[in-house]
């Protein structure tokens, strides 16, 4: 048997995202990270938006926002999914077919630019590092299953064989092997809706005391100003560099904290969550519009004042981190 896959019935075709991924959604993409372990739960048939309350722990850190991952002890508590790190210490291919044949999947490194579903931005432009879960593996027709950002996905032919290291020019004696991790699924369970609120409720209270002791946006903002003429001085390509390890990832944040919250507000209705989660979702819709705004500065290389859309998204942060500790504690 040359081919393993853990779901049979998976295809590329015709997959249905989740609605965390909706094309209306403010960050269609949040980080790789976040993003497949999103359709990995959703295509078991359990409910990742139950797994967000970690990003209340988003901090920025000096030069970027937390890259976040959804917390592996709320994965074990809410679905019974376990993640733990993979010995590397023979190809990923055979790790894969090892694993998956024993109904396990793998989530990996991976190069996007042997990535097919990033045609029109990495696919055979940039090498760009990013991260999938593999799910299925057809060793002699070379093709792969995988989730990645916002779907799933199949690649074929040289694809796989770059994927998995397969050929030169990336020799096993000089290259350091992939970074994997394996997915347990075995001990998975499907909590009701109302038992799920209440485990991540209590959760949540945990995340919140981890959350950032000082404003991380007016830290961002004095690191902005700072930045601003280096960018400037190294173009486009840089500030687009800096800004998903920044504002992408502070706006993506916010968004999955907002439906985390709406989320526990549609299933325990008596706990006032929808003000801070709207004040969530307007941060992270005006980080959206940050983004374009810092461009066309750096691109025309001008001074640049937005203390206005900066006081939002810092005020927005503070009333809603202050009003959300006073409802679920911490």
């Amino acid at each position: 048997m040359t081919r393993v896959r853990v779901l049979p019935g998976l295809s590329a075709n015709g997959y249905a995202r989740h609605a965390l991924h909706d094309v209306d959604a403010l960050w269609v993409e949040k980080n790789c990270y976040v993003d497949v372990l999103i359709e990995l739960l959703h295509t078991l048939g359990l409910e990742p938006l139950a797994l967000l309350g970690s990003t209340a722990t988003v901090d920025f850190d000096g030069d970027g926002f937390t890259f976040y991952k959804p917390d592996h002890e709320d994965l074990r508590a809410f679905y019974g999914v376990d993640i733990q790190e993979l010995n590397v210490w023979r190809p990923l291919l055979d790790h894969a077919v090892h694993h998956l044949g024993d109904g396990k999947f793998l989530i990996t490194e991976a190069n996007a630019f042997w990535l097919p579903d990033t045609s029109g931005t990495d696919y055979r432009r940039h090498h760009v590092k990013t991260t999938i879960v593999i799910a299925d593996v057809d060793v002699d027709a070379r093709r792969l299953g995988y989730f990645h950002n916002a779907g799933y996905f199949e690649l074929d032919g040289e694809d796989f064989d770059r994927t998995f290291r397969a050929m030169p020019p990336t020799p096993d004696a000089v290259a350091l092997p992939l970074f994997a991790e394996v997915v347990r699924v075995d001990r998975r369970r499907t909590s009701g809706p109302q038992e799920l609120a209440a485990m991540a409720r209590e959760r949540l209270r945990v995340h919140l005391a981890r959350r950032p002791r000082t404003n991380p946006v007016a830290r961002f903002q004095a690191h902005f100003e700072a930045y601003l003429p280096t960018m400037q001085e190294r173009g486009l390509p840089h500030y687009h560099a800096w800004a998903f390890a920044t504002t992408r990832q502070l706006g993506a944040s916010m968004e999955l904290l907002a439906r985390h919250l709406e989320w526990l507000a549609r299933i325990t209705p008596s706990v006032p969550l929808d003000e801070a989660a709207a004040q969530f979702l307007q941060l992270s819709a005006t980080a959206k519009a940050f983004v374009l705004k810092a461009a066309r500065a750096v691109n025309g290389k001008r001074p640049f004042d937005d203390t206005g859309t900066f006081g939002a998204m810092s005020d927005a942060w503070s009333r809603s981190m202050t009003q959300l500790a006073a409802e679920i504690g911490s």
